[in-house]
């Protein structure tokens, strides 16, 4: 894998807001949080049959933290899953299609990314089920970005993940064995995540695993020590001016995944920032990113930070709780807070990504 590296101007505001990172950028967001909102009331899934697409709702959960996905599963709050099947034309149960689940970054589905990609796959014979990890819990587009880091969690992503590979199961213009998951940012995160057997084996033990995975720069502070994966592949792709993305620490969690039982392959676009499908044009952003520290997780499956449980023994599993523990723990991580990366619309490895993605779904899905 070769990494190119380049020396990028910041704009003076962009220099200016990397100064105010650290402890002062991250106890100004963290301050900021209003209550964490409710999840939506919950409604019957959506009856699936061979023609339904569009709008559809399924059984899911929010454990919000991996101690409670793991250890206390049954206290992870019931949740309405939400999302938007693309059906690929003439799929039927005759004419069984393969499928991916589409997990959205944490701004939620933008413009030129989720939708797009989504109907790219429908067009050439892949149906989609595109996530929405927000509205079930109770958060909407006004509502603040950092709002949105924190009010989802990339478990509870997870845990939407394997609820939506459930429901694609019952659908009869489906064939179960070959249905992936896919995420671009938080989404890749927790399509990385979903590899380890162990989440799996709690989440949904009864049905063929993910036939493959796909992130998509998905940043990679959280140290999940997989000792086992469920055996399937990982194609990663990723940016070499993504500050949001440190590719030595994605580099040693791919060779962990690899040697847990999962083939892993790496493209890295070493020209591109983050969010290289977007229809913004490419910018400094001022979004907070993680960089610097590492964090994993004791044999209570609980975060550490230099030696430090970012939760507290015997903390309660609710999401409010979790929420709370979640945003102080922020405030704590100090310089590891960094603000401001290259994002936005890249023609070059927009091109080149969906047809690398195309290759690797077809050969996997033996289309």
């Amino acid at each position: 894998m070769h990494i190119l590296t380049k020396t990028i101007a910041m704009p003076l505001g962009a220099v200016a807001l990397s100064l105010l990172s650290s402890a002062a950028w991250a106890q100004h967001m963290f301050d900021a949080l209003p209550p964490l909102p409710r999840v939506a009331p919950l409604m019957p899934p959506t009856e699936l049959r061979s023609e339904t697409q569009g709008e559809i709702r399924f059984k899911s959960s929010s454990p919000y933290d991996l101690d409670v996905l793991l250890n206390q599963p049954a206290k992870a709050e019931a949740t309405m899953g939400m999302g938007k099947l693309f059906l690929p034309k003439g799929a039927s149960e005759k004419k069984q299609v393969p499928a991916m689940v589409v997990l959205p970054g944490s701004a939620g589905a933008i413009p030129g990314r989720e939708n797009e990609t989504a109907q790219m796959l429908a067009d050439n014979g892949i149906a989609a089920l595109l996530v929405d990890n927000f509205k079930p819990r109770g958060i909407s587009e006004e509502m603040p970005y950092a709002l949105k880091i924190m009010g989802t969690s990339e478990f509870d992503a997870v845990a939407d993940a394997y609820a939506a590979l459930k429901a694609l199961n019952k659908h009869p213009a489906i064939d179960g064995w070959r249905i992936g998951v896919m995420g671009f940012s938080k989404g890749g995160i927790a399509a990385r995540m979903s590899m380890d057997a162990r989440i799996r084996d709690k989440l949904a033990p009864f049905i063929q695993p993910f036939a493959m995975h796909v992130d998509f720069y998905g940043p990679c502070y959280a140290l999940l020590q997989s000792q086992k994966t469920t055996g399937s592949p990982l194609l990663s792709f990723r940016a070499g001016e993504d500050a949001s993305n440190d590719l030595v620490a994605c580099a040693q969690q791919e060779a962990i995944l690899r040697k847990a039982g999962s083939d892993v392959s790496t493209v890295v676009y070493a020209k591109a920032g983050h969010d290289w499908e977007s229809d913004k044009p490419r910018e400094m952003t001022n979004r907070p990113y993680l960089a610097g520290c590492t964090i994993e997780f004791n044999d209570k499956y609980f975060p550490v930070l230099n030696g430090q449980p970012l939760i507290p023994a015997g903390a309660q599993p609710d999401r409010q709780t979790r929420y709370q523990i979640r945003v102080q723990s922020g405030k704590a991580l100090g310089d590891c807070v960094k603000v401001g990366y290259i994002a936005g619309r890249d023609e070059s490895a927009r091109s080149l990504a969906s047809k690398q993605l195309l290759q690797f779904l077809k050969a996997r899905f033996e289309m």
